[in-house]
């Protein structure tokens, strides 16, 4: 019956901010953001290139690479766009 009685006790505090407010972890997030986008999207240019040039120069093993690095980067886009509000629910419920 006692350990009951003092499991009823324990204290369960509020989350607090880890960063102690700082605006440098926000920003540094910010910027990682925009980095992996700017990186995908770089990544389907660059392979649609490979494609034309593999097409053109009839190289069919540069189109398949093309073809390959275009689905990564499409499927790193993806990650990016479900990690980022994943990302800032977790900070806002913390916050």
């Amino acid at each position: 019956m006692a350990v009951f009685e003092a499991a009823n006790n324990v204290p369960n505090p509020a989350p607090l901010d880890p960063t102690a407010g700082s605006n440098g972890v926000t920003l540094l997030m910010s910027y990682l953001k925009w980095a992996v986008l700017i990186a995908c999207g770089v990544t389907c240019l660059a392979s649609g290139g490979l494609m034309a040039t593999g097409s053109l120069s009839n190289r069919p093993d540069h189109v398949d690479k093309g073809k390959r690095a275009f689905l990564w980067g499409l499927g790193g886009v993806l990650a990016a766009v479900i990690a980022i509000p994943m990302v800032n629910t977790v900070f806002g419920a913390a916050g």
